[in-house]
């Protein structure tokens, strides 16, 4: 039996209950342990809003292996509508038919997948078996089709659709909120569905790349030889600028070599095609947990992984400035939660320098990742495929500069490299690789780690980690490449294809 917990942004809507309720700054505070119970947590907290208390609430629940309604998939899902129209859309259950008494369009709300008005209780049933979250405002449509034809003689086909969006408790109208409580103690005493899987497609692969990149994950040499080392695998590979998730259904693999981000193109087509039963690198996991450093640096605590001392920040006023001092020292890193190739990351030096930074950072993002500097002349880099390590470089800094890469408006500078074999990689540093790389998943990662003395930090974890010609193949060659693609294969095979 789970453990349960249901968040909330309004604790006083449940004063005269004995559910377990906390509020969202009371599950932040909530530090993970090791061997804890099972738990599930119950998000009732408006999820709307990106890097919102409610997204961070189903982020930190993942991050701290806590099974959670609504996913952060989900809640991405209801947000990121793939046809660009607004909310998204289901289409109508088969057997639907519209009462006469019902006027148009119809606003009502499913709460755990059910509605109190029966001829609404298929199309929630629908929605939440599509998108599992706990409070849905769902709005009816019908075809002009439909609407034109006499009540009595509508037949029940599927003409029109259904707009689906996720709300918190709070944004429910008052005289629902009641309603939807008695729905959640239903709920808990009923065991989670898993997720149900996609369909299978053929051997084809899509290599999905952006020309106009200025730091893209691989250059054009490295992205020639993966399409050979993908054909000798039995793929037959394409480097494309453009998909649709309708262009997804001619292939069988999809490999991103395009900068992830969450709030972005790449993470809804790797959505789209893990529905459709592909095998993607980068999955939708992977995006989730290593673009966002309030994820890792919370996992990080929960597995023990080493790491820099770090405290989420989600106020900028003079105690907590001055207790960051104290705890940390100066000078601090101070990071967004969403960042890569070193942007969004700044070092502050001075007590005055940290409040203004932190406030301007705070007006973008809910929470603030703030750390301890630990200076080291190079930063390790150790790839991770699979679970195992498969090549290691030392990347220096930037000239004149505390980081590895060097943004001076539209120009970017990096510093020098050595790769050499991962056998040659000092033994506690490939540990924390390892370590670090099983916190986010089983797929292709570039950990970075600094080495201090006898200490290892892991930085981060780099769910579509740089592969270019002469650099990270400098040692493996064409073999890193055939590495890669290999597991596109073993993976398709281990399905029965």
């Amino acid at each position: 039996m789970h453990n349960t917990l249901i968040v909330t942004d309004d604790i006083t809507l449940f004063s005269d209950t004995d559910l377990p309720v906390i509020s969202f700054d009371d599950y932040l505070a909530d530090f993970p342990k090791l061997n804890e119970p099972k738990t599930r947590v119950i998000n009732l907290c408006d999820t709307n809003k990106y890097l919102s208390q409610g997204y961070y609430c189903s982020l930190l629940a993942q991050a701290r292996s806590h099974r959670v309604l609504p996913s952060v998939n989900t809640i991405n899902d209801l947000r990121l509508d793939p046809t660009g129209k607004g909310a998204v859309r289901i289409s109508l259950p088969e057997k639907f038919s519209m009462p006469e008494d019902v006027s148009l369009p119809t606003t009502f709300y499913a709460f755990f997948g059910r509605s109190n008005a029966p001829y609404f209780k298929e199309i929630a049933t629908k929605a939440f078996n599509q998108y599992a979250c706990p409070i849905l405002q769902l709005t009816l449509h019908l075809a002009q089709e439909w609407e034109s034809t006499p009540k009595a003689h509508a037949k029940p086909h599927n003409l029109g659709f259904v707009e689906c969006e996720a709300i918190g408790l709070r944004q429910l109208p008052g005289e629902l909120q009641a309603d939807c409580i008695e729905e959640l103690r239903a709920y808990t005493t009923r065991q989670w569905q898993g997720v149900r899987k996609g369909k299978h497609m053929r051997w084809d692969m899509a290599i999905l790349v952006n020309p106009d990149e200025p730091t893209p994950p691989s250059d054009e040499k490295a992205l020639k030889s993966f399409v050979k080392a993908a054909e000798k695998v039995g793929f037959h590979a394409q480097l494309v600028t453009k998909l649709t998730p309708q262009d997804l259904a001619q292939f069988d693999a999809l490999f991103i070599r395009e900068t992830t981000a969450i709030d972005h193109h790449t993470y809804r087509l790797a959505r789209s095609a893990e529905r459709d039963g592909l095998i993607v690198i980068d999955d939708t996991e992977s995006i989730l947990r290593c673009c966002n450093k309030v994820f890792l640096q919370d996992a990080f605590t929960y597995q023990k992984v080493p790491a820099p001392r770090s405290e989420l920040i989600s106020e900028a006023n003079e105690e907590i400035c001055n207790k960051l001092i104290e705890d940390l020292g100066m000078p601090l890193v101070l990071k967004l939660p969403e960042s890569s190739f070193s942007r969004g990351v700044y070092k502050v030096e001075h007590p005055k320098e940290l409040k203004n930074k932190l406030k301007e950072m705070l007006a973008e993002s809910a929470l603030v990742l703030v750390q301890e500097y630990v200076f080291t002349e190079f930063d390790w880099r150790i790839g991770m495929l699979g679970g195992k390590p498969i090549y290691a470089c030392k990347y220096f800094m930037a000239r004149n500069h505390w980081q590895i890469y060097h943004h001076k408006g539209d120009e970017v500078s990096s510093g020098g490299f050595t790769t050499m074999p991962t056998f040659e990689v000092p033994k506690p540093v490939l540990q924390a690789a390892i370590k670090a790389a099983k916190v986010v998943g089983n797929g292709l990662y570039g950990v970075d780690l600094k080495q201090s003395g006898n200490k290892v930090y892991v930085i981060e974890v780099n769910d579509n980690p740089s592969i270019d010609a002469g650099v990270e193949d400098n040692y493996l060659g064409k073999e890193l490449y055939q590495l890669i693609m290999q597991e596109f294969a073993n993976r398709l095979e281990q399905r029965g294809r």
